[in-house]
């Protein structure tokens, strides 16, 4: 209740130290304006320093410390929250840069696109195929692997002189025997129908194209040459190390088909040989493709030419 007496003085100032025992921590001015912090100081000097309890509630200093207090739990908790999530994908991370890993992801890729490339080129482009024989001798030697451009005929014509590979659909060759399946047959029967390897199912036949639909060859006149459509050629592919054969034969070479003979004139069974089966001639639709390219070995590696010099005299057949 309030005072209504008046005060003694006090020069000791135990009033204002009880005071100071009394409120303990709370700040603040009186009604006089005395600072109360001020005051307990001052008692200080008279008794022993007590430790003020905590204040349960003390003014606008402390309520300025709370949000501050709160803000820093928040950051906390979101601090730990992020320490539970991330052990995990750091190792997930390390395991997807490892040098290994992304070693094998490099080679698997790059096998893929090989394969793929190799197929489309295989059936589109080019295709290898492996020469068993010494009919070609000396253009191609046994052993030889060629590469075989599939846009001839179609859509690139033939010309003469071109050395063709086609499918054996006549009975030329002897039928080989089935070859017992290995372990790896299949690796090997796989690589060679995405075309990394050479076709060596020797069922295939390879020749040089000498008459072309609507010629006219005949061997041979007074000197020994072969003659297209009246015209003598020279045949300088012809192997050199022996002396040909003379075989002779008189023949117009029907549409869409075509005469061949192997530059190995001894030593090889062409059109000349078969002229009991459709003639001797060969189906345009069993070409597979014109010889290119002998890829191997190395020490072989050329381009296949036609010998244009050889035919560019030869006039074109009578009614084209």
């Amino acid at each position: 209740m309030p005072e209504t007496d008046p005060r003694t003085p006090d020069p000791l100032k135990r009033d204002a130290v009880a005071g100071a025992h009394t409120s303990g921590a709370h700040t603040g001015r009186d009604s006089a304006g005395s600072d109360y912090s001020a005051t307990a100081t001052d008692a200080d000097a008279v008794s022993p320093p007590v430790a003020p309890p905590a204040a349960p509630s003390a003014g606008p200093s402390a309520a300025s410390e709370q949000p501050a207090l709160r803000s820093e739990g928040r950051a906390a908790g979101l601090k730990g929250a992020h320490s539970k999530a991330g052990p995990s994908k750091p190792a997930k991370e390390s395991k997807a840069h490892s040098p290994l890993y992304l070693w094998i992801k490099e080679v698997a890729t790059v096998v893929a696109i090989a394969v793929v490339l190799s197929f489309l080129i295989k059936t589109f482009l080019f295709r290898a195929f492996y020469i068993p024989s010494e009919s070609m001798v000396s253009t191609l030697d046994v052993n030889d692997r060629i590469f075989v451009n599939l846009l001839v005929p179609e859509p690139f014509a033939l010309e003469h002189g071109d050395v063709v590979v086609f499918k054996d659909t006549k009975g030329w060759l002897v039928p080989t025997p089935d070859k017992a399946d290995g372990p790896f047959t299949w690796v090997q029967d796989g690589l060679t129908f995405v075309g990394l390897l050479p076709d060596n199912s020797e069922q295939h036949l390879v020749k040089r194209v000498i008459g072309l639909p609507g010629d006219h060859v005949v061997c041979c006149d007074a000197g020994g040459k072969l003659t297209i459509n009246g015209k003598e050629v020279d045949e300088t592919y012809v192997n050199p190390a022996e002396v040909p054969d003379i075989r002779n034969f008189d023949v117009v070479v029907p549409d869409g088909k075509i005469w061949v003979m192997g530059d190995n004139r001894n030593h090889s069974a062409d059109s000349r040989a078969h002229q009991d089966s459709n003639g001797g001639f060969i189906d345009m639709p069993d070409i597979e493709g014109k010889a290119a390219v002998i890829a191997w070995p190395l020490n072989r590696l050329t381009g296949l030419g036609n010998y244009p010099d050889v035919f560019r005299n030869v006039p074109a057949p009578t009614g084209k």
